[in-house]
């Protein structure tokens, strides 16, 4: 009897990162998008993060529709996350971007084996450390103009005489102190920021966070990625948290520890293609969508 199958029945492979000396138990009981098992495909010392998804939902035509829902996507960010976050705790993990999509285990065992060096220089460069992230905010306080002096009337100015030039002169002086706040705020910001490199072995600025998406009231000024050695986490969140005391008006929120998700470069770790779309900023702002089915 021939067996009909639907585009429904079509499988295909997600990946969520590659680790190094994992214990496939780490992953025991952890589910991954769509609530699928998750499992591992080993290659010598490296091994692969993956789930069986159905190409009605992960092909490349029906990723399109998908990475454009705001809430399909963060469903999908939020369980790539747990899954990376739940390796890296366990041993050195580079996440890979989102909707990073084989044909099967065999062809992720290739390309481990494949790019097997690749893998080795990115987990190197991650293992021991991992990443935290640093905001920081300008209320109300940091971003209003210094009161004016007083100016004292022209001599013999009768009612009215130099009206219009007083009101110029003003208009001039409070744009000039609003551009020097704008300047005193962005040089908090830069101080901020050099104070923390200093503690980090590295560093990725990252666009700053639209207000919708924080929900936070001040103006976001920095939104920074640090790489840090674990053991230097402590140092790096009093250095933070002491910045955010040291300036009126100016908040500082740190997050971490997460998966090195912005000092991998996916390139580097067999997804080399361009994303089909970019998605909207997720917490941590990390993995980029792929799309195709390799």
């Amino acid at each position: 009897m021939t067996e009909h199958r639907t585009a429904g029945d079509a499988l295909a492979v997600y990946l969520y990162g590659v680790a190094r000396g994992l214990d496939p138990a780490a992953l025991d009981g952890a589910a991954g998008v769509g609530g699928a098992p998750v499992r591992t495909v080993p290659a010598g010392a490296l091994t692969a993060l993956v789930s069986t998804v159905r190409l009605e939902e992960y092909g490349e035509a029906a990723l399109r529709e998908n990475l454009e829902d705001l809430a399909w996507l963060e469903a999908a960010a939020r369980a790539h996350h747990e899954v990376v976050d739940r390796a890296a705790h366990a041993a050195p993990t580079a996440p890979v971007r989102i909707a990073t999509i084989y044909r099967d285990d065999a062809r992720v065992a290739q390309v481990l084996a494949e790019q097997g060096d690749r893998f080795g220089q990115a987990l190197d460069r991650v293992a021991g450390r991992a990443e935290w992230g640093v905001k920081a905010y300008a209320h109300r306080e940091a971003l209003e103009p210094a009161e004016p002096a007083q100016a004292a009337e022209p001599a013999g100015a009768g009612p009215g005489a130099g009206a219009g030039t007083a009101y110029l002169r003003r208009r001039q002086d409070e744009r000039r102190r609003r551009a020097d706040a704008g300047r005193r705020v962005s040089e908090r910001a830069r101080e901020i920021h050099d104070r923390l490199a200093g503690l980090a072995v590295a560093s990725r600025h990252h666009p700053p966070q639209d207000p919708k998406l924080s929900g936070r009231d001040g103006v976001q000024i920095l939104n920074v990625a640090y790489l840090l050695e674990d053991g230097d986490a402590p140092a790096f969140a009093d250095a933070a948290r002491a910045a955010g005391e040291r300036y009126a008006g100016i908040e500082v929120e740190v997050t971490g520890p997460w998966p090195p998700y912005s000092f991998i470069d996916t390139a580097d770790v067999g997804t080399a293609e361009p994303a089909a779309t970019e998605p909207a900023a997720t917490e941590p702002a990390g993995p980029a969508a792929e799309g195709a089915v390799r």
